[in-house]
């Protein structure tokens, strides 16, 4: 049997280093059947299209894909088509394991105690994709809206982005995490946010994964503040 694999080689470095993952995974010997499709500037530049509907098919079928990096302009210019792509298919998580290789340089004073996993909201806060260019009719709108309906003064000659958090959204994100370190059997996880600045987004964000972890995870999980004499007793520290 072979797996299916919808192949996204990129641009700039992207085919160097998808072409490098390839030949590492059909050196496993599983059997592998790659799709390729073009996406960013080279299918632009054959289908008049950064990301082809063709290339969307194929995702849908196969559902796996390996992806090269896909260029961004910085500061104008096309949006981000990672996100993009993950917008496409709600791929809400970010999993990044963040693990240290012995002999390999680190700026960090003991790399080999760093093994952690990352978490990142995907497709909500500043990866919604809201935003309105300065000088933009939209912006004028905005910053209208903004000061007859709610009081609040905005320069003229802003850029506007929206950073929509929903409990929705905080709940299956850290729901997933917390469910990864039960099954791993990992210490902690860390709730990273700025709360104490933006109450209502990054706090709620605090708030709504407190309020999950106890509701769902009561019994195999404890608040870091909760911690008694004798340690959390083989259960996940929330902080």
């Amino acid at each position: 049997m072979a797996y299916k694999i919808t192949l996204i080689p990129g641009d700039g470095i992207g085919p160097e280093v998808t072409g490098a993952t390839v030949r590492i995974l059909e050196a496993t010997g599983v059997k592998f059947e790659w799709e390729p499709f073009a996406a960013g500037a080279d299918a632009y530049e054959k289908y008049h299209e950064y990301i082809p509907q063709s290339l969307i098919d194929s995702i849908e079928r196969t559902r796996l894909a390996l992806k090269g990096p896909l260029t961004t302009p910085i500061g104008g210019g096309i949006r981000s088509l990672n996100v993009t792509l993950r917008q496409i298919f709600d791929l809400y998580a970010c999993i990044r394991p963040v693990h240290y290789f012995p002999g390999v340089p680190s700026p960090v004073k003991e790399p080999e105690k760093l093994d952690v996993v990352i978490f990142r909201e995907n497709t909500e806060d500043v990866y919604s994709g809201i935003e309105f260019a300065s000088g933009s009719p939209e912006v004028a709108k905005l910053i209208a809206f903004l000061r007859d309906e709610l009081g609040k003064t905005v320069r003229p000659d802003s850029g506007i982005g929206i950073k929509p958090m929903s409990k929705f959204g905080t709940e299956r994100l850290v729901r997933r995490a917390i469910q990864y370190a039960v099954d791993h059997r990992l210490a902690s996880v860390t709730i990273v946010h700025k709360g104490n600045i933006q109450k209502f987004t990054e706090g709620a964000f605090r708030d709504w994964a407190y309020a999950l972890a106890d509701r769902e995870f009561g019994d195999r999980t404890v608040r870091e503040d909760q911690v008694g004499p004798d340690g959390p007793l083989g259960r996940v520290i929330v902080k």
